[in-house]
C-alpha cells in the first residue's frame, strides 16, 4: 500500500497540479513581502535640448529655448532608492500569506483525496482478485456435480431433470466466473492508470486485507480532527485572505507616501569632474538628491467606497462557508466513526465465519 501511494504521489497530475498551486503561492508571498522593502535601482539619461540663437543666450544668459531640461545637453547617470509606504501593500501581503496557507491546504485535501482513491482501488482490485479465486472453485464444484450428476443419470440413480438443473447451474457459475474476471480486468487497469507513467498493468499486490487496524476513540477523532482537517484550514485561511482584501479596500482612503533617494551624475557634461577648474580646483559632478511623495486620495467617483463594498461581501460569504465546514466536519466525523465501527464488527463476524467454514471444510 505505501508503495502505491508514493507511486500515486508521484503520477497523480491533480495532486501535482495542487502542489504547483501551493508553491506558486509561496512565490507570491514572497515578492508582496519584497514589494514592502525598498528597490534600487541605477537610472541612465541622455536629454537633449533645442539650444537658443547665440545672440538670445547672449543677452539674457539662457542657452536654451525651451525649459525642458537644466543645460543644453543633460546627463543623468544615478542610483535611486525606492520605498513606498502604502497600507494596501501590507494588507497585500498578508493576504499573500493567507492564499499561501490556503494553496497549501488545498495540496494537503489532494494528497488525502488521492490517498482515498489509491486506498479503494487498492482493496478493491484485491477483493477482485479473491472473489475470482471463489469463482472459480465455484465454477469447478459445479462443473464436478454436473459430471457426478451425468454418471448417477446413466446408473439410473437421478432423472434427467436432475443433470439438466445441474448443467444450469455450472453455467451460472461460469458466466459468475467471467464477470467476475471483467471486473478483476477493471480494477487492475484503474489502479495502474494512477501508479505507472508508463502504462504497465503486469503488478502484484501484497495480501493484508486482514490486517488489523485500530480504531481510536471519538474524542481522539474529533481532536485531531479539529487540528489537522485540512477541508477547515482552507476555509479559516480563505477567511483571512478575504479579511485582508476588505483591509486592502479601505486602505484606498488613505494616502500614501513615496520615498525616493538618488545619488550619482547629473550634469551638462557626462563625467564624475566638471570639465573646468575653478581657482585650480576640480568639482565633482556627483551629488544626491532626496524626494518625498504624499498622494492623498480625494475623489474617485466611489470607487473605493464599491471595493470596500465589494470585498465586505466576499468576507461575510467566507465566513458563511468556514461555518458550513465546521459543521460538516461535526457530521461527517460522526458518521464515519459509526461507519468504521461497523465495518470492524461485520470484519470480526466474517472472519469467524471463515474460520468455521475452513475448519467443515477439513472436517
Amino acid at each position: 500500500m505505501q508503495d502505491a501511494l508514493e507511486r500515486a504521489r508521484a503520477n497523480s497530475t491533480q495532486f501535482q497540479a495542487a502542489k504547483t498551486d501551493a508553491a506558486i503561492a509561496k512565490q507570491d508571498r514572497y515578492q508582496a513581502g519584497a514589494a514592502l522593502l525598498p528597490s534600487v535601482t541605477y537610472n541612465n539619461d541622455v536629454l537633449y535640448t533645442q539650444g537658443a540663437p547665440a545672440l538670445l543666450a547672449a543677452q539674457t544668459g539662457v542657452p536654451v529655448l525651451f525649459i525642458a531640461n537644466n543645460a543644453v545637453h543633460e546627463y543623468v547617470s544615478q542610483a535611486n532608492v525606492h520605498e513606498t509606504i502604502d497600507a494596501a501593500a501590507i494588507a497585500g501581503f498578508r493576504r499573500a500569506s493567507a492564499n499561501a496557507a490556503l494553496a497549501r491546504a488545498k495540496q494537503e485535501i489532494a494528497s488525502r483525496g488521492l490517498v482515498v482513491t489509491v486506498v479503494q482501488n487498492y482493496y478493491a482490485l484485491a477483493a477482485a482478485e479473491a472473489k475470482v479465486a471463489t469463482a472459480k472453485k465455484a465454477g469447478e464444484d459445479g462443473d464436478n456435480f454436473l459430471k457426478l450428476t451425468q454418471e448417477l443419470e446413466k446408473g439410473g440413480e437421478v432423472a434427467h431433470s436432475d443433470v439438466i438443473k445441474a448443467d444450469l447451474q455450472a453455467r451460472e457459475r461460469n458466466r459468475q466466473l467471467q464477470e467476475t474476471q471483467l471486473a478483476l480486468l477493471n480494477a487492475r487497469l484503474d489502479l495502474a492508470v494512477l501508479l505507472f507513467p508508463n502504462f504497465d498493468d503486469n503488478f502484484e499486490l501484497a495480501d493484508d486485507l486482514h490486517a488489523a487496524v485500530p480504531l481510536p476513540t471519538p474524542e481522539e477523532v474529533q481532536q485531531r480532527a479539529a487540528q489537522e482537517n485540512p477541508d477547515v484550514r482552507a476555509a479559516l485561511e480563505a477567511t483571512k485572505a478575504a479579511g485582508h482584501d476588505v483591509f486592502a479596500a479601505r486602505a484606498g482612503y488613505l494616502p500614501a507616501l513615496g520615498l525616493d533617494y538618488w545619488y550619482g551624475i547629473d550634469a551638462p557634461n557626462f563625467g564624475v569632474n566638471f570639465p573646468q577648474r575653478f581657482n585650480g580646483q576640480n568639482f565633482s559632478n556627483l551629488g544626491s538628491s532626496i524626494s518625498a511623495t504624499l498622494d492623498i486620495p480625494i475623489w474617485n467617483w466611489g470607487t473605493t467606497q464599491s471595493k470596500v463594498k465589494q470585498a465586505e461581501l466576499k468576507h461575510d460569504q467566507a465566513k458563511r462557508e468556514l461555518s458550513f465546514t465546521q459543521r460538516k466536519l461535526l457530521a461527517e466525523i460522526k458518521s464515519l466513526y459509526a461507519e468504521a465501527e461497523t465495518a470492524l464488527n461485520e470484519l470480526s463476524g466474517l472472519q469467524r465465519s471463515a474460520e468455521f467454514a475452513a475448519g467443515d471444510a477439513k472436517v
